[in-house]
């Protein structure tokens, strides 16, 4: 009876002991950061909607067709600070969001503004630029709107899922107004007469109003409620969003986000 128990407990022992080597053997795996992550990979991934100018739009360089512009130029510097290369997606605007939470995209950049419902879903990074909203509409017509009333009833377009085209349903109505993917598509719409006014961002209307006679930039005092444009993160991407913000802190502090501007406004053909 004895042996027997002495077998037993050697064997509780030596169970033990090959426990304990396969503990000691097996490493913990360190978490590895969001930054850390993209630095791995090598590629900074960011979704953007090109027909943006001056913040994203193509352009030819060298004959090769090339998205440029100053947000283009925000995210490289987030691309060359993490010391990796700079891969832009282009999609429709509307579908950005989505894009970004299913993981297609490490960030947005593309004029876009935190609002109550974005930040269910997303997480924004400080301000990099403040605006103020202004309408495009044809030269011939610029006399006709001067106030909020006068667009009620106008025949109004903005790009689909973006806050012009909030605007856009508030000032003229949600009958007479119509939402399109591209904004060049909106453009095309309101010089041919099939739309009177155009919400968008105030420098892309300063932009089309200044390489097209026959159109204009008119401020008709539309309250902003905008915080300013920022970048987007997935919901809870701390790490990333702190680093972002750190970014744009030493590029204000470098004054460079206003060199960013003047250099995508000539590039978008943009009178100073």
């Amino acid at each position: 009876m004895k042996k027997v128990t002495k077998i037993f407990a050697l064997l509780l022992v030596l169970a033990l002991a090959l426990s304990l080597t396969a503990c000691g053997g097996k490493k913990e795996e360190s978490p590895v950061g969001a930054v850390e992550k993209i630095q791995a990979k090598g590629q900074l991934v960011v979704g953007t909607s090109a027909d943006y100018p001056p913040y994203e739009f193509h352009t030819e360089i060298d004959g090769k067709d090339t998205i440029v512009g100053f947000d283009i130029a925000i995210a490289q510097a987030v691309a060359d600070s993490m010391g990796v290369e700079l891969k832009i997606v282009d999609m429709s605007f509307d579908n950005l969001l989505m894009s970004l939470a299913n993981g297609e995209f490490d960030m947005v950049i593309a004029g876009m503004t935190s609002n109550e419902e974005r930040l269910k879903t997303t997480d924004f990074s400080e301000p990099y630029l403040m605006s103020k909203n202004l309408i495009l509409v044809r030269t011939e017509d610029a006399g006709k709107y001067t106030t909020l009333e006068d667009l009620q009833g106008a025949k109004g377009g903005a790009q689909t899922g973006s806050i012009p085209f909030d605007r856009c349903v508030t000032y003229c109505g949600a009958e007479t107004s119509v939402g399109l993917a591209k904004v060049q598509d909106l453009i095309m719409e309101l010089q041919a007469g099939k739309l009177d006014v155009v919400f968008l961002d105030y420098m892309t209307v300063l932009t089309y109003a200044a390489v097209n006679d026959n159109l204009s930039a008119v401020d008709v005092n539309i309250p902003s409620e905008s915080k300013g444009y920022s970048i987007a993160v997935q919901k809870g991407n701390t790490e990333l969003t702190e680093y972002i913000n750190g970014v744009l802190e030493q590029l204000a502090a470098d004054n460079a986000v206003e060199g960013f501007v003047v250099e995508a406004q000539q590039l978008a053909g943009m009178e100073e």
